[in-house]
């Protein structure tokens, strides 16, 4: 996906975070930020150990436990990094527990296809969200940040498994497909909703901290994402 981090960085995205997080509500953000993105590793951890009780054989199982182990390593980076600032990791995360469980219990699998599924659909939709909010973040926050999005494999497992269950039964993509759009939208409602109600984090999207989005630029994001979600769609067999 396209992302507007090509270009040369300027304002908070040139500073280290010892000189950016001297503005207390650009400290506020990031707090938020990694506490959200602690959270969804957390989340995404206990979501594929169970997913993994799904898993069709031996080998899928032990794929997504691999996949899963990835995900808390991602977890215990951004816990250790909320320390080292001075946060409490449980008291950051705290304020978006609710609606990412929220989130999972509207949005649980009935089966293993619905579960990559949502695994390479709805990750990927929140990873594209933080890589667009890391372009505007100090060196040292963006360089953690993208590093925790790394791709774990379940995109390239999932796109294998899903296209070869829809060539042997291509009744299957209907259903997966309707699964998808509902996941795309079901995503988008929850970021939105947690940016809003943290004003830190809102006010940095919105251009309140220097270098942060306008508003024009928070439809144009959001656009970007829609477009990178119509393209995994496409490498699923699926129709977005």
């Amino acid at each position: 996906m396209e992302t507007p981090d090509n270009a040369t960085p300027t304002g908070i995205a040139a500073e280290d975070w010892a000189t950016a997080s001297a503005e207390p509500q650009y400290r506020a953000a990031v707090i938020d930020l990694l506490g959200a993105l602690a959270y969804g590793e957390l989340a995404a951890f206990e979501r594929l150990a169970e997913d993994a009780k799904l898993a069709p054989t031996l080998a899928d199982k032990a794929e997504l436990a691999k996949m899963a182990s990835a995900e808390f390593h991602h977890f215990e980076q951004l816990r250790n990094r909320l320390a080292a600032v001075d946060a409490e990791p449980t008291e950051a995360m705290e304020p978006f527990a609710k609606a990412l469980d929220d989130f999972h219990r509207q949005t649980a699998p009935s089966d293993w296809l619905e579960g990559l599924v949502k695994a390479y659909v709805g990750d990927s939709i929140a990873s594209d969200f933080y890589r667009e909010v890391a372009a505007r973040l100090d060196s040292d926050t963006r360089g953690l940040v993208l590093s925790v999005l790394d791709d774990t494999g379940h995109g390239n497992f999932a796109v294998e498994k899903v296209r070869a269950a829809i060539d042997a039964d291509p009744r299957v993509g209907g259903r997966l497909a309707l699964w998808a759009r509902r996941l795309m939208g079901e995503a988008l409602s929850q970021a939105q909703r947690v940016v809003a109600e943290r004003d830190a984090l809102s006010t940095m999207l919105v251009g309140g901290v220097a270098d942060g989005f306008d508003l024009a630029e928070v439809g144009r994001m959001f656009s970007r994402i829609t477009e990178a979600h119509t393209k995994r769609m496409a490498a699923l067999g699926l129709a977005a």
